[in-house]
């Protein structure tokens, strides 16, 4: 039965007159059914949607939404007839705007819904709701970038925006979409995740989650994933040979850092890269004769023979084979081979005879050719002291007041009268070279010629009161021959003593008259020892008193030279200094003071100590923290003290063994007007942070008449493989332009961290819109990407004539190059003396030399000081060699005060100490009083 009260009025109304019309008939019809439902829609801004029904058979469809009928007319309806059963289609539309939506507050959704009448009654279709369509602005997860080792897994999460319908979620890798259809290692389904289940290299890269409905696209922040690779050692290498030939030595195998190399920031190898072990090789064995064989039966010839092997013992393990002949032969018969045995002999003599008179006629000729060129090089006898009058002429003059070589140049002219005499050490500044000695004056051979030089010390030639020098002058030479005796008075040419002198090279002296700084710097060194030093290069050598033989001289020298390149994993650290001559022989060992760039704070660094062997090779003589008793190496935060008795070339090398190892560069910018008046060029030096690098750098911005900008300044390098950028800020905009794209400049790692051989420099061009713009200020940014950076700031007037400006290097500094004698050390021979006499031998107080070194802090590898004649003046050089800058006694004098404290407790009077303690109490007094000569105390 049909419900009237649920038909709208028209539709009720309608249905009763199809009733009446069809009549009876009707009954037998079917219900409706639904061909279309209406579906879920959503409103997409103010755009309606339209909801469909269809129904077969059906006499009339309405919509009912929200529990309400919808009126007839915003019904669209559509009708006709199914040609196979007659049974009538009818289709119904109605719009559903967003007003309407929003205008209900129903506990639900808004929905509608079809009812569908036929003759036999009404069907009902299923609800369908409409929603208004919006997606958030917001996601409520982003995904977050990563670092991931090769082969791990990556997980990035997303998880979209709200919005209705629900987002759907997609990836971009470098703003490509990112399949997992394609690529079955990748996984996108998971809660809108994506999955790399192995990462590999290639899957690095920016990440980006993609979120979308039929509203709106969102995207999320990129995330950057990195897919590093950890270092992993590689194979250890064969055990080296045996480092002795004879005995207990130490062999060793390296391995590196390459199985596979550290990559994309992954950490670097851990444990060492070098494995040493004991090894023993057996000593070799000389051969030795056995005894004499029984002689033979006599032969034909008269002779008979024996024999013997070389058996007893054999040779081995490379020992030398016997001397001597394995055959012994004699005559057997008496006088019947007499006459033949005196005719060979007769044979023999004659032409021994013809040998010897052909040698001794060779020899004279040869004697002859050479005492002839001789004669024609040298022209005249050196011993002959009339020929050494001339050479040079008398000169005196007063010194200079020296300004700061850096910034601030003075302006003061040098005062080159010759009124009084000069005292000082002699050393010749740039701006007043040619003036002072001009090249004639120093190379010409005038006759008659003397330099008289009034000073406590003589530039390479020792302490003397007063010395006269009286020398031949060979072209670009020093005079042959020189000898000095060093002693507590004075020291003159031409004295008693033997004299070993290394002739000086032309270049040095060319490169000394012409004020460049020299790479090599030498004097002429007796008993009394000295102190020599590379101007301005942070390398210096220091003689103890007594290393060299009494009556003897050597001429000794140092340099810095350029022979060693990085190889594999190790980098130069230090120049690399040659000291000699060669055949040098010291009774002590020397104390070589070496600079270097490594930071030392840290145990990030494998230091070693190479030598340059004869075939120009390197030979590693000690790692920095190994126990040695052939060298001592001290370290200290800018310096390398070397204890040393071998001439020859040595240099540091160090490998990084942790990424936090790091090396100091020194910072420098210089700047100068190009020709044109307009461009201002600034250059930015990086070089390692050792003095003589930085005086090549000097060197090069005096050709080009450089200004240095701002004080040098230090950055800590890591090796963390990132590179080095330079850049120019804060530029005046309306003073000032430059460039596009050349504001900021950058080295590769590898160019910075090994970067010994050579300076590295970038230009910056500035160009002004007026000449009247005269001040330039500026920043140069020095930083290493994810390390230190370092600010220069530049601030600086720009003369319009460069003539008007000086030059930061208008003054060289003036350097004392070598002192000898008692002057070159801080403590006074005396004291040191007593110093050694109280500790070199142990007694019942314990006040032994290894006490001295503890409390001086040299307490590491003493074997090394065990194994020499005077342990406490080894120390000493020590000592003197690494405060050598500072000249300050007053550490060494507190050591001995806390040394005679803890021996002598409650004591405060010298006067009644042991007699064996007297020495050693009176060099307390000496440095306390701060006297070099004080009355010795009553013991």
């Amino acid at each position: 039965m049909l419900c009237f009260k649920m038909l709208p009025p028209l539709a009720a109304h309608w249905f009763l007159e199809q009733r009446s019309r069809d009549g009876l008939s009707a009954m037998s019809g079917t219900l409706p059914h639904f061909l279309q439902e209406p579906d879920d829609a959503y409103i997409v801004k103010s755009n309606p949607i339209k909801l469909r029904c269809r129904a077969r058979p059906a006499l009339q469809i309405f919509f009912k939404c929200n529990g309400e009928w919808v009126h007839q007319n915003q019904h669209t309806s559509l009708e006709h007839t199914e040609l196979g059963t007659g049974l009538k289609i009818r289709e119904v539309m109605i719009n559903v705007s967003r007003q309407q939506v929003e205008d209900f507050h129903g506990p639900e959704d808004y929905w509608c819904l079809c009812v569908a009448w036929s003759h036999l009654g009404t069907s009902k279709s299923r609800k369908a709701t409409v929603r208004i369509a919006y997606l958030r602005k917001n996601f409520e997860q982003e995904p977050q970038g990563m670092e991931v080792p090769i082969n791990g897994m990556i997980v990035l999460h997303c998880r979209p925006p709200e919005g209705v319908p629900a987002a759907e979620v997609e990836w971009l890798k470098n703003e490509e979409l990112v399949s997992s259809l394609e690529d079955l290692n990748i996984d996108t389904r998971a809660d809108h995740n994506l999955i790399i289940n192995e990462a590999r290299l290639s899957d690095s890269g920016n990440y980006t989650c993609l979120a979308s409905n039929i509203v709106a696209r969102r995207r999320s922040a990129t995330a950057t994933v990195i897919v590093f690779v950890n270092g992993g050692w590689s194979s250890w290498t064969d055990w080296s040979e045996c480092n002795v030939r004879c005995g207990r030595g130490v062999q060793k195998r390296t391995r590196t850092c390459t199985n596979p190399a550290p990559l994309n920031g992954g950490a670097f190898c851990e444990g060492m890269s070098v494995q040493k072990s004991t090894c023993t090789s057996p000593c070799p064995v000389d051969g030795g004769w056995a005894e004499w064989t029984m002689w033979s039966v006599c032969s034909s010839e008269c002779e008979r023979q024996r024999t013997r092997e070389c058996t007893d013992p054999e040779p081995k393990h490379g020992g030398r084979l016997c001397d001597g002949a394995a055959l012994d032969t004699d005559n057997c018969t008496g006088d019947l081979c007499i006459q033949a045995d005196m005719e060979s002999s007769n044979d023999v003599a004659l032409y021994s005879g013809l040998a010897a008179g052909l040698v001794t006629v060779v020899v004279l000729i040869i004697a002859v050719t050479l005492y002839r060129r001789n004669q024609s090089e040298y022209g005249v006898d050196v011993i002959d002291s009339s020929a050494l009058t001339g050479g040079f002429q008398s000169f005196s003059f007063k010194s200079a007041r020296q300004g700061n070589p850096l910034l601030m140049n003075s302006s003061m002219q040098p005062d080159l009268t010759v009124s009084r005499t000069y005292t000082g050490p002699i050393c010749y500044p740039d701006s007043m070279e040619k003036e002072l000695i001009p090249e004639p004056a120093l190379f010409d051979p005038l006759p008659d010629l003397k330099v008289k030089v009034h000073s406590s010390f003589m530039v390479s030639l020792g302490v003397s009161e007063r010395a006269e020098y009286h020398a031949k002058a060979p072209s670009q030479t020093f005079p042959r021959g020189v000898v000095q005796e060093i002693g507590g008075g004075g020291g003159t040419l031409g004295g008693r003593g033997k004299s070993q002198l290394a002739p000086i090279q032309p270049a040095l002296v060319s490169s000394m008259m012409t004020g460049k700084r020299p790479l090599r710097t030498s004097g002429v060194f007796g008993h009394g020892g000295g102190r020599l030093v590379v101007p301005n290069a942070g390398v210096s050598l220091l003689v103890p008193h007594g290393a060299i033989e009494e009556d003897t001289t050597w001429e000794l020298y140092v340099s810095i030279t350029h022979a060693l390149s990085d190889e594999g994993q190790e980098i130069l650290l230090s120049p690399e200094v040659t000291y000699g001559p060669p055949g040098l022989t010291l009774s002590c060992p020397v104390a070589l003071t070496v600079a270097h760039c490594a930071d030392v704070s840290s145990e990030d660094w494998n230091i070693k100590l190479k030598r340059q062997t004869q075939d120009n090779s390197w030979e590693d003589v000690m790692t920095v923290e190994e126990e040695s008793t052939s060298c001592y190496c001290l370290l200290d935060t800018q310096c390398c003290h070397l204890l040393v008795e071998r001439p020859g070339c040595y240099a540091l090398v160090g490998e990084a063994l942790t990424q936090a190892a790091g090396k100091r560069l020194r910072l420098a910018a210089f700047g100068n007007m190009e020709p044109n008046f307009l461009n201002y060029s600034i250059r930015v030096y990086c070089v390692d942070d050792m003095p003589h690098a930085f005086q090549e750098v000097v060197s090069v911005e005096r050709s080009r008449g450089g200004r240095l900008l701002e004080e040098p300044k230090t950055l800590l390098f890591r090796a963390n493989s990132f590179s080095l950028q330079v850049s120019i800020q804060d530029i005046p905009q309306f003073l000032w332009s430059i460039k596009p794209f050349t504001t900021c400049q950058e080295f590769s790692f590898s160019q910075v961290w090994c970067s010994s051989q050579s300076p590295l420099q970038c230009a910056f061009s500035l160009e002004r819109y007026s000449p009247a713009a005269n001040q330039l200020s500026c920043k140069i940014s020095v930083r290493q990407v994810k390390g230190h950076e370092q600010i220069l700031q530049v601030y600086t007037t720009i003369a319009e004539n460069e003539k008007d400006t000086v030059p930061f290097f208008t003054q060289s500094d003036c350097t004392i190059t070598s002192q000898t004698g008692s002057r070159a050390f801080k403590i006074p021979l005396s004291i040191r003396q007593r110093i050694c006499a109280t500790f070199d031998t142990a007694n019942a107080k314990g006040k032994d030399w290894q006490l001295l070194a503890q409390k001086l802090h040299i307490d590491r590898n003493l074997g090394y000081f065990a194994c020499q004649t005077s342990p406490s003046a080894v120390i000493l050089s020590l000592w003197e060699a690494q405060h050598q800058e500072r000249g300050d006694l007053d550490s060494l004098a507190s050591a001995l005060e806390e040394i005679s404290k803890v021996q002598s407790k409650h004591s405060t009077s010298v006067d009644t100490l042991d007699p064996k303690d007297c020495g050693y109490a009176f060099a307390i007094v000496c440095f306390r009083e701060g006297k070099q000569k004080l009355k010795q105390p009553k013991c």
